[in-house]
């Protein structure tokens, strides 16, 4: 009889701990979840592009709108899932949307567009964070790898991620890519075999990053990019100015079509800081291989790069140097920036040498921390015709909100 009661009490026990357990469990959740973060950002933006071609001068006025949710961590698992809308307002929609509206227009690449923009989950275990599912993946300054957030339908990536942080010196970031979810709508998304590796130190001189980018579209056809290249990036504070220097290095290798082809990458760039106001000058060089091949990024925030205008998406055959100089400074409250870009190809044997130039000044302000504001104008002057480009004009104003 003593057995049967001990056996009972110790069953007793058992279920009340395995309840215990699971309430703990539901509740831990309950309140992952009733502790977690809405927030919502918008932007209006009208954009407006003159070329001097056939194409019609295009005007757009569309307003994104990103919504999502984030929970609170529960035993180092947290997830966030977000929603992204971008709408014409007003009717001004006369542009070529890269989908077949207004052929006839100037491009401006955001069209209308509702969808869910990330959703993954996230779990931390010692110095291993992994994030899985639909989510923004960047790295250092977006050459290879970046959001394209100034487009209104911004680029993320499904994805399988593992980041290891074994010091505050060292990160080691690799990511699986399942597919590409560009910024031309879910229509034009991708699915890929990509993998990429990026591993940074932090010293007291500045931060080298080594990285793979080896990329492949699943397309059923045989096709890889791959990209392996060295960054260093610092700055130097002394006593009335800082002195910035920056310096990368990547060979490429591409195969497509039972064709091969490889390019060489390279940038430098140096400036001074003289009281907030920033002087720099730079040559980024994107190889050629014979005038057959040009060294290729597409999974770059290209915008950011060879000048606002956008002529240089797609690297020329004949590859292309990007020499600039540029000024910075705090303006009535806010930041304004300048910048010059001279063109030239890489390796043109018997073709087009001078690619053009461009002007390009933006400023921006924030207001009251959640507000902001800016005007950006990007000048495109063309060089040799047989480059096949036209001067161009684009202009911007934008308003944002954030909650």
């Amino acid at each position: 009889m003593q057995r049967v009661i001990t056996k009972k009490a110790g069953l007793a026990i058992a279920v009340a701990l395995m309840s215990s357990s699971v309430q703990a469990t539901q509740t831990g959740f309950h309140e992952a979840l009733s502790k977690g973060k809405v927030y919502g950002d918008l932007r209006l933006r009208f954009e407006q592009v003159q070329q001097d071609n056939a194409l019609r001068d295009a005007e757009s006025l569309t307003l994104r709108t990103r919504l999502g949710y984030r929970t609170a961590d529960y035993n180092g698992l947290s997830g966030l899932v977000e929603f992204e809308d971008v709408r014409n307002v007003a009717g001004l929609d006369s542009y070529n949307d890269t989908l077949g509206k207004n052929p006839n227009y100037s491009v401006i690449a955001d069209p209308e567009t509702t969808e869910l923009d990330q959703a993954y989950l996230k779990y931390r275990l010692g110095d291993i964070t992994g994030r899985f599912g639909r989510q923004v993946i960047t790295y250092d300054n977006h050459r290879f790898i970046g959001d394209v957030g100034w487009r209104q339908d911004r680029q993320t990536f499904d994805a399988a991620r593992l980041t290891y942080t074994p010091s505050g010196n060292l990160e080691i970031d690799y990511a699986y890519l399942s597919q590409r979810n560009r910024i031309f709508a879910e229509s034009q998304d991708l699915p890929s075999r990509d993998h990429i590796l990026n591993v940074a130190y932090q010293s007291s001189l500045g931060k080298l990053t080594g990285y793979a980018y080896l990329l492949e579209i699943d397309e059923g056809i045989e096709n890889s990019l791959d990209t392996f290249g060295l960054r260093y990036v610092g700055r130097q504070d002394l006593e009335s100015l800082g002195i910035i220097y920056e310096a990368e290095y990547a060979i490429q290798e591409s195969e497509s079509g039972g064709a091969d082809f490889n390019a060489e990458y390279y940038k430098l760039n140096a400036g001074i800081d003289i009281a907030g106001v920033i002087v720099s000058a730079g040559l980024e060089v994107l190889g050629s291989d014979n005038g057959n091949y040009g060294f290729s990024t597409p999974l770059a925030t290209l915008h950011g790069q060879n000048g606002w205008a956008d002529q240089f998406l797609n690297t020329p055959l004949a590859g292309l140097e990007d020499a600039s100089v540029s000024v910075k400074a705090p303006v009535a409250g806010g930041g304004l920036t300048l910048k010059y870009h001279d063109f030239t190809a890489s390796d043109s044997p018997g073709g087009a040498s001078d690619l053009g130039s461009e002007l390009d000044m933006v400023y921006e302000r924030k207001f009251a921390e959640n507000y902001s504001a800016g005007i950006k104008y990007a000048r495109y002057m063309a060089g040799d015709a047989a480059a096949g480009k036209v001067d161009t004009d684009k202009l911007w104003l934008t308003l944002g909100a954030r909650f």
